[in-house]
Parts: C-alpha cells; sequence; structure tokens
C-alpha cells in the first residue's frame, strides 16, 4: 500500500490540479503533507512497535492509512486532501517500519535474508506496477480510484495480518522519545511551511518569516532534546563514524534529486507533451525494472570492491541520467528521447542503492543496526521532501521569469496578460483567459509550454549537480573497503 501509493499520486497529480484548480504550491502540499508525517514519525513508529507490539502496531497503521485512504478519495477539496494525505503519512510511519521488524522478529538467522529479500522484491513491483494501474484507473475512471485501491489491500492484510502475522514486542525496549518527534514534526513542518508558502505569498510575507523563525526555534531545539535524552530518536554518536556521516549525506543529496525528479516527470509528460495517464505511469518502468533486475548484481557490488568505487560511479552514472532528461526535455519520439535517458538514471540508481544501503548496515555494530536503518530511511524520505519545498521554488520563480518575457510579444489584450501573471503560480496546468481567440490561444499555451521546460531542465540540472555531489562526498567519507 505504501509503496502503491508513493508513485500513484505523482501520476495523479495533474488531474486533481485540474479538477480543484490548484495551485503548484498546494500539488506540493499533497505530496509534503505525506512524506512530512513519515519521515518525521517513521523511528517513533518503529520504537512504539518494539514497546507496544509489533503487530498491533503495523495493524493500527494499515487502519489509519485505510481510512484517510477512503478519504483521499472522497476529498472534496484540495485542502480537505491535504489533510486526508497527512493522516497517510501516521498510518504509513506506523506501518512500514512495522513489516520489516515483524520479519526480524519471526524469522531466524537463516531464513531471514529470504524474507526481507522476498518483501524487497514485493516494494519493486509494487512500485513499478503502481503508477500503471493507478494510471490506467486515472484515465479510464477517475484520480479518486486511484486512492481507493488501498481500501481492499487493506482488508486483505488485516485479515492476513490477524489470523498469520503472531505478536512480538522488545521488553527491554526505552521509552519513547515523544518530546523529539513532536519537535522533530513541528520543526519540519515549519521549514516546508515556509519554503512552499514563499512561492505563493512572497519571502516578506509574515506567515513565511514565522514558518522560518519557528522551524530554526524547534530544529535547535530538537538538536539539544536529542543531545541530551536518556532515549533519543536519533542518536548523534552513530554519526561519529565517517562511513556512517558520509553514508547519509549521500543519501540526502542523491534521494533529493530523485525525489524532485519523480515529482515533476510525469507533471511534464500528462500537462507539456499529452501523454496519457496510464503511458506518463509506464514511462518509467525502464528505471524500476533496471533496479530490480540489477539489485542481486549490484549488492554483490560491495563484497568485491568495497563501497567507495560504487557510490562514486553510481551517483556520476545517475548525473548524465538527469543531464540527458535536461537536454531531450522537448520531447519527440519517447524511445529515442526518454527511454535512453530512463536507462541511465535506472542504471546509477542501481549501481548506487544496495551498495549504499550497506555501507550504511556495515558501519555500525549489529547492536545499532535497527536505529542505523531507521535514521538512514528517515533521512531518505525527509530528502524528498525538502527538494520539492526548495527546487519547487526554482521551478515557480524560473517559469514566471521566462513568462514575463513572453508576454509582452503575444497578440493578447492587457488583462489577459494580467489574468496570465495571477496563474503563474499554476504553471502548465493553468486555464486560459476565456476571451482568447483560438490563434491567441496556442501561442500562449507554447509560450506556457516553453516556460515550464525552461523550468524543468533547469531543476534536471540541480539533480545532476545533486548526483554529483553525491559522488563527491562518497570519494571523501566512504572507505574502500
Amino acid at each position: 500500500m505504501a509503496f502503491i501509493d508513493g508513485t500513484i499520486v505523482n501520476v495523479a497529480a495533474p488531474k486533481f490540479q485540474s479538477a480543484f484548480h490548484a495551485t503548484v504550491v498546494d500539488v506540493q502540499w499533497v505530496i509534503e503533507s505525506y512524506g512530512l508525517f513519515l519521515s518525521s514519525l517513521i523511528l517513533a513508529g518503529g520504537a512504539l512497535g518494539d514497546r507496544l507490539g509489533r503487530r498491533l502496531v503495523f495493524l493500527i497503521g494499515v487502519g489509519i492509512f485505510a481510512v484517510a485512504s477512503a478519504a483521499c478519495g472522497l476529498a472534496p477539496n484540495i485542502h480537505f486532501l491535504i489533510i486526508a494525505r497527512a493522516f497517510q503519512g501516521i498510518g504509513a510511519a506506523l506501518l512500514v517500519p512495522g513489516s520489516l521488524a515483524i520479519i526480524s522478529a519471526y524469522f531466524d538467522a537463516a531464513s531471514r535474508g529470504r524474507a526481507i529479500g522476498t518483501w524487497s522484491g514485493f516494494t519493486a513491483i509494487t512500485t513499478a506496477l503502481g503508477p500503471v494501474l493507478g494510471g490506467w484507473l486515472i484515465e479510464h475512471a477517475s484520480w479518486r480510484w486511484a486512492f481507493s485501491l488501498n481500501l481492499p489491500l487493506a482488508a486483505l492484510v488485516l485479515a492476513i495480518s490477524l489470523r498469520r502475522v503472531p505478536e512480538s514486542h522488545d521488553p527491554t525496549a526505552a521509552r519513547l522519545d515523544w518530546l523529539g518527534a513532536l519537535l522533530a514534526t513541528t520543526g519540519l513542518g515549519a521549514l516546508v511551511t515556509g519554503l512552499l508558502e514563499s512561492s505563493k505569498l512572497g519571502w516578506q510575507n509574515p506567515i513565511v518569516i514565522a514558518s522560518l523563525v519557528a522551524a530554526l526555534v524547534l530544529l535547535i531545539l530538537f538538536l539539544r532534546v536529542e543531545a541530551h535524552a536518556k532515549s533519543p530518536m536519533v542518536s548523534f554518536s552513530l554519526f561519529r563514524s565517517s562511513a556512517f556521516l558520509g553514508a547519509n549525506l549521500l543519501t540526502l543529496f542523491f534521494y533529493a534529486a530523485l525525489g524532485i525528479f519523480f515529482f515533476l516527470f510525469p507533471i511534464t509528460l500528462m500537462q507539456i507533451h499529452r501523454y496519457s495517464a496510464t503511458a506518463a505511469g509506464a514511462a518509467s518502468l525502464p528505471i524500476i525494472f533496471l533496479m530490480f533486475s540489477l539489485s542481486r548484481w549490484s549488492g554483490n557490488l560491495t563484497s568485491r570492491y568495497g563501497g567507495k568505487i560504487p557510490l562514486i560511479i553510481g551517483p556520476l552514472i545517475g548525473a548524465s541520467g538527469f543531464v540527458l532528461f535536461a537536454v531531450l526535455a522537448n520531447g519527440g519520439n519517447y524511445w529515442k528521447t526518454f527511454f535512453p535517458a530512463s536507462v541511465a538514471l535506472g542504471l546509477g540508481m542501481a549501481v548506487t542503492v544496495a551498495p549504499l544501503t550497506t555501507v550504511v548496515m556495515s558501519t555500525i555494530d549489529k547492536n545499532h543496526s535497527g536505529a542505523a536503518s531507521g535514521i538512514n530511511n528517515a533521512i531518505s524520505r525527509m530528502a524528498g521532501v525538502l527538494a520539492i519545498a526548495v527546487l519547487g521554488i526554482v521551478l515557480v520563480k524560473t517559469f514566471a521569469t521566462h513568462l514575463e518575457r513572453s508576454l509582452p510579444t503575444l497578440p493578447i489584450a492587457p488583462e489577459a496578460a494580467h489574468e496570465i501573471r495571477a496563474k503563474e503560480i499554476e504553471l502548465a496546468g493553468m486555464e486560459l483567459p476565456k476571451n482568447l481567440d483560438p490563434h491567441a490561444s496556442t501561442l500562449v499555451r507554447q509560450a506556457i509550454s516553453e516556460s515550464f521546460l525552461s523550468a524543468f531542465r533547469l531543476v534536471l540540472f540541480c539533480c545532476a549537480a545533486l548526483a554529483v555531489a553525491s559522488a563527491v562526498v562518497a570519494s571523501r567519507f566512504i572507505p574502500l573497503k
């Protein structure tokens, strides 16, 4: 459910933006509200399962996720959808770490690897099928059905779990760090609010200023609380290992690039290149296929060559993929444009992800492996949240700048130009003024498309820079063996 939902929403975004006449900031909030609560609460969710019972917390997470999914499907407006997505994130923060914790508790050391491998295989399959199936439902029914997919899955999961999954818990589990979880969630929430709303309200708006100041204060308090807590949500002692620090910095940069790319790519295909929802969902299949088919091969790279070499080469290949997407952003035949770019990015991801996970887990002793995995997972989720917020600003400002240059050259009345300027925050999803003649409408739509592609291209070059930064981090922090 969690992996399907993470990919379907990106494909559904252009549809609910159009249905609700939403701005790009509203669309960002639909993505961000989910990622914000998932990334900030995932460590607390894992600890809660250890303390109260892994199956119990997992089932509660599934229930919350299902109810929130139903609410998303019935959302009467964009703000209701944003709130429902936040509750989905809370449910995911309980069920995602719970699923792996149940496997670790139930299977012995001899069979645990195969069980986790099966878990990973199903996540890859659902990640691949989610956009295609969701795209088909969006195209032939409604974007609301994309969220409703979770309801029969949740019913099946609850039935199987109650009948087949044994309860387990850790009697020595430490007290939950509720204050740390609260400060992390509110601090990151304030930061994302300030960044996202700056595109709509401007940097000098009191709400933006207050949000950013509050974020600074809350995140400083979070660092102080975690440094002195008896059972911190984030143990800073783990970062004394330069390899662990480097692996997490690499995760932050590389997953930030991936987060903003997978948010914008389906929107670009559907709103600019006029792909159907199904075709937009299928366009990323080469990336997922390479990740899935090469995962075992790339997992062996670390044992043969150490972590440093794959974690330098992989992000650099990924950077070449982002550059290809930027160069070929104007579109054309899929097999000559987006397919080779997808192959390059998919190969870069395949060479990077498995060795990165191995390095994270091998640099920390076994007693702290759960905490290390949880921290890295949280950072990878938060990287996408921050990238969409920060690079979203770049996207909006670049789009507006290019469109402003084009408007004086278009055969439209000043009133129409003013109306277009007022809707710049909607990007390529904006509705044109109704009084334009067909020729003017064509020219305006062309100017909007060219402005969006210029902004998209700049963001892709930023993604390439982040991938290169990941390789630099690997060269500086990751040991050869």
